[in-house]
């Protein structure tokens, strides 16, 4: 766990050093597998229809429902990879 940990935080910070910008739908992806990884199934309610954001964020992270921990970490981990090339 430990060793899946730190390769996560890794990637988190590698992510930030991307040489282009991910397009939003990859950036809705790492944000729910993210927070699936340190918050675990979304919680709260879903935002109103006017918060087109915190509603795209909020749907993403609901899809990964079930995911544990760490299946999320490494999900993550795979797709900073693939965004590094």
């Amino acid at each position: 766990m430990a060793d899946l940990k730190t390769r996560f935080e890794t990637a988190a910070e590698e992510v930030k050093e991307l040489a282009e910008r991910p397009d939003n739908d990859t950036l809705l992806e790492l944000y729910a597998f993210h927070k699936q990884a340190n918050m675990g199934d979304v919680s709260g309610k879903r935002p109103g229809f006017t918060n087109f954001v915190g509603r795209a964020k909020y749907d993403a992270w609901a899809k990964l429902k079930g995911t544990s921990k760490n299946e999320a970490m490494q999900s993550y981990i795979d797709l900073v990879k693939r965004l590094k090339g």
